[in-house]
């Protein structure tokens, strides 16, 4: 596997030769922790075949990580004369270790052609705003611990570094954690670029854009609101200083219950996550994170979801292998392989050909390059563009949830003009394709 790098432009990411690489992720925040090797192997078969190719997940977990060992028995750390797990004394003894565990599914990854993305730790390890904790880290053994990890994964070119954890960075501390966490990496000799995972509703642009560290932007446009931001979110960032590329990290998970613990809510279906994925994209995002709400605790087959987390019925509705199947694993593909089917370096935003916008969640979105237009038109509404500046080209609809293309002609353009979609409904989104001549 080739490392990836940031493009020419700043504006995407690609192999170290260059080639387009589009972000599909998975979100598999807790495979270290609670996997097992046989869990993890069927684990990539499947999203292998679904055509993911990042998964992102945590060295130090979130779920209790520090004291509930993995599934081997093993933790991650020792503890110190205090009783306190600490950072610089990974437990490295006997067969087997924890970070053994850890090299193992990393190694696993690459044999199908999946990359890393690798949080050293969670942010309740340095942030314990909330959540298990303990807060363990310091300045200093932050960057000991950094160091210990970027030696250790610095030979892999399957990995992307994601620092923060779905913390917010709200002191001096917590900036200088951060610094010096990424500077042990990569005064380890890691070279891999990287990136923070906000918490939800906010952007790496907030926290850390000053850092020469940060490769590339990561927003979580996440689970809290129905109508997604991740549009007005990534376009935010796409017009922010330093010029780097753009990255949803974390849209609403299938399944989810919209506002987290609020069931009564409802959850975020598979329509809701083509929304948020469309919308980040066609605005600028390098790619894009799927997530599901039974997926990322990555429980094994051996030790099965409850469902009543948080004291709330039903919080989750699956088992992880259950859910590995769900329509939006299934649809997200069609995302990428639409993105790779035309020029990929040359994508810009491009809204302002929409002539009658739209509102709230209806509104459509829409992205050029140099012979393209694609519009992302929910529930297949009819979408009005300005076409003035286009002479002659191809249209057609493409089906967001198969992949598949229908012609609908060749046109004269030097106007504006309406196209409506085959279908109307909640779950009939779609795209408009301008192919011009």
């Amino acid at each position: 596997m080739q490392r990836l790098k940031v493009s020419k432009n700043k504006r995407f990411l690609c192999l170290k030769d260059g080639s387009p690489f589009f972000w599909q992720a998975d979100t598999g925040w807790e495979m270290f922790h609670n996997f097992s090797l046989e869990d993890a192997r069927e684990y990539f078969e499947i999203r292998k075949k679904q055509e993911f190719n990042v998964v992102q997940a945590v060295i130090l977990a979130e779920f209790d990580g520090l004291d509930k060992p993995n599934f081997y028995g093993r933790r991650p750390l020792l503890k110190n004369s205090e009783g306190q797990y600490d950072p610089t004394m990974p437990d490295l003894d006997g067969e087997y270790s924890y970070f053994d565990h850890v090299d193992a599914l990393i190694k696993m990854a690459k044999e199908y052609g999946i990359y890393i993305a690798l949080l050293p730790t969670w942010g309740d390890k340095w942030n314990l705003e909330w959540g298990i904790g303990p807060e363990i880290f310091n300045p200093d053994n932050a960057y000991t611990y950094g160091k210990f990890v970027g030696e250790r994964y610095k030979d892999y070119d399957n990995i992307v570094w994601i620092m923060g954890g779905d913390r917010a960075v709200k002191t001096e501390e917590h900036s200088l954690i951060l610094r010096n966490m990424a500077k042990g990496i990569k005064d380890g000799g890691a070279t891999q670029i990287m990136t923070l995972h906000p918490m939800g509703g906010h952007s790496s642009t907030e926290f850390v854009n000053d850092e020469d560290w940060l490769d590339f932007n990561m927003i979580q446009s996440g689970h809290g609101e129905r109508i997604t931001k991740s549009d007005i979110m990534i376009t935010h960032d796409y017009n922010t200083l330093p010029i780097r590329p753009a990255l949803d990290g974390e849209p609403n998970y299938e399944d989810h219950p919209v506002a987290f613990s609020h069931i009564e809510n409802g959850f975020f279906d598979d329509t809701d996550v083509r929304r948020a994925s469309y919308y980040a994209v066609f605005s600028g995002s390098l790619g894009i994170t799927y997530g599901h709400h039974s997926v990322w605790p990555m429980r094994s087959k051996s030790n099965p979801m409850d469902f009543s987390t948080l004291g709330k019925p039903y919080y989750h509705l699956n088992n992880t292998f259950d859910a590995l199947d769900r329509p939006g694993a299934n649809q997200i593909k069609h995302l990428k392989n639409l993105m790779l089917s035309r020029s990929f370096f040359d994508r810009v935003p491009y809204n302002q050909v929409i002539a009658q916008p739209l509102e709230g969640s209806m509104r459509q979105c829409a992205t050029k390059g140099e012979k393209y237009i694609l519009v992302y038109c929910t529930f297949g509404l009819p979408c009005k563009l300005d076409l003035t500046e286009v002479n002659s080209f191809t249209a057609s609809w493409y089906n967001v949830k198969n992949g598949e293309t229908t012609a609908i002609g060749h046109f004269d353009g030097g106007k504006v003009m309406e196209f409506k979609p085959l279908v109307q409904g909640r779950n009939e989104d779609c795209v408009l394709i301008i192919d011009m001549d």
